[in-house]
């Protein structure tokens, strides 16, 4: 068996701390058992590896989503990238056509397909482990996860066994995001969540590419060259709809899908996070600060503060669930990234009439991480390091840098450097346009 995971998001749901490159899933504000901060993805990664079952993963993901997971899972992990953002189907038949002509998957195999944002506990991850033997006992073309509802919510999709109550059993109808009244009636009927887990056969996949797009030969590089063409739709509309034998196997421990600050403040211990007071008569609020300048609350109740460099917010726990229809009106570059090598947060970014900008960084680069060999054809920049050790490997000369030292890079000046010890540097650009584009990459291992 092996397993698909979708790392998609556009950082809309939990602003500030997440961006159009920072989805929720990185974000480090859960703990495991030893008290250390993690992010989702490192959470059901790590939940997927005490189920003995790491060395089966491929995580699906945008381009903007690479560094983030590598500096993340690190670089053992199996990572596909979608060549452009084009829904679920398109991304699951790409990895599967990776599993069976790149890594050699039989098309009897069985795939699982599931997100990487479900907050659920162990023996969510020992049912997906049997999901195979399921599927071969009762010869179903596809099985399903479906959660106990702890409540009618309209947020999610629900699934309706044919057999109440049982372990697992064929699946009578679905129905998406009922209003609460409907969703009610639903639960009544015996109704399941829909977790967004998925077991299939990997040959149902490779056929349904073969019968609606023609892919004989279902090459991996054949269906990342046509990508576009493939329709830009979900897997459940594309594929799960046109399925009849269905099963479901029920799941009767916590599941959450922790999309928005609601319910990821639910699940976070302690309430606050980074330099900030509350006093004793805040109830039930979270504060979390990303910022160096300190945020004080007082009698606040059932409210969340969230500062970055992003932004802002404030707002009543119940209201957050609006929060991505506000996006719409708020502009401007992510000012905090995370890439294979460490971190940056943007300290200024200012336009001049001339159509010349400045951009001022801050470099965190970790231990043995390295910004790849390159240069820039549109930007001057300057370097000073403000605190450890590092190798600096400009124009194919390479030399020892340390704190206080300042290094002129001009527009076609190849230049790369590697922390021997965590580097901090003020990096500050001049330049136009000052994009992330404008990086030519001659060596990523130097």
């Amino acid at each position: 068996m092996h397993m698909i995971l979708l790392s998609g998001g556009s950082g809309k749901r939990l602003w500030p701390l997440s961006n159009e490159v920072r989805s929720k899933q990185f974000l480090k504000v859960l703990k495991n058992d030893q008290g250390e901060l993690e992010s989702m993805v490192q959470r059901v990664h790590r939940q997927i590896g005490e189920a003995a079952m790491a060395k089966s993963i491929t995580i699906a993901a945008g381009a903007s989503q690479l560094e983030q997971l590598r500096n993340q899972m690190g670089e053992s992990v199996n990572i596909l990238i979608e060549p452009e953002r084009r829904d679920t189907f398109p991304a699951i038949a790409l990895a599967c056509s990776y599993l069976f002509s790149i890594k050699g998957v039989g098309r009897e195999e069985t795939v699982v397909i599931m997100p990487v944002d479900s907050f659920v506990e162990a023996p969510y991850f020992k049912l997906i482990a049997g999901i195979e033997e399921v599927q071969n006992q009762t010869g179903a073309d596809l099985v399903l996860l479906g959660a106990l509802p702890l409540f009618p919510s309209e947020k999610y999709g629900y699934i309706v066994p044919k057999d109440r109550g049982a372990a697992v059993s064929r699946v009578d109808c679905f129905k998406e995001k009922p209003n609460t009244r409907d969703a009610e009636a639903l639960i009544k009927k015996g109704a399941l969540w829909n977790c967004g887990v998925f077991g299939i056969k990997l040959g149902y996949i490779l056929d349904s590419l073969k019968q609606n797009y023609g892919f004989v030969d279902p090459d991996y590089e054949r269906i990342r060259a046509a990508f576009s063409q493939l329709n830009k739709t979900s897997f459940d509309f594309e594929i799960v709809e046109k399925i009849e034998n269905i099963q479901v196997m029920r799941y009767e421990n916590k599941w959450k899908d922790l999309g928005t600050w609601e319910t990821l403040t639910e699940e976070m211990e302690g309430r606050v996070f980074g330099n900030a007071l509350v006093d004793d008569q805040c109830v039930d609020t979270h504060v979390i600060n990303e910022l160096q300048i300190p945020i004080v609350a007082m009698g606040i109740r059932n409210c969340v503060i969230a500062a970055s460099s992003d932004g802002i917010i404030v707002a009543e726990k119940g209201e957050t669930y609006k929060l991505k229809d506000f996006m719409s009106s708020i502009n401007g570059r992510p000012m905090y990234e995370e890439r294979r090598w460490g971190s940056y947060m943007v300290l200024d970014h200012t336009v001049y009439e001339t159509n010349r900008e400045s951009l001022t960084k801050k470099l965190l680069i970790k231990a043995e991480g390295k910004i790849s060999y390159q240069y820039h054809n549109n930007r001057v920049e300057s370097w000073t390091i403000l605190s450890g050790q590092g190798v600096l490997y400009l124009n194919g000369e390479k030399k020892a840098v340390s704190q206080g030292d300042v290094i002129q890079i001009n527009a076609g000046i190849k230049h790369g450097i590697k922390a021997i010890t965590t580097l901090e540097i003020i990096e500050v650009q001049l330049g136009f346009p000052l994009v992330e584009e404008d990086i030519v990459r001659l060596d990523l291992d130097w």
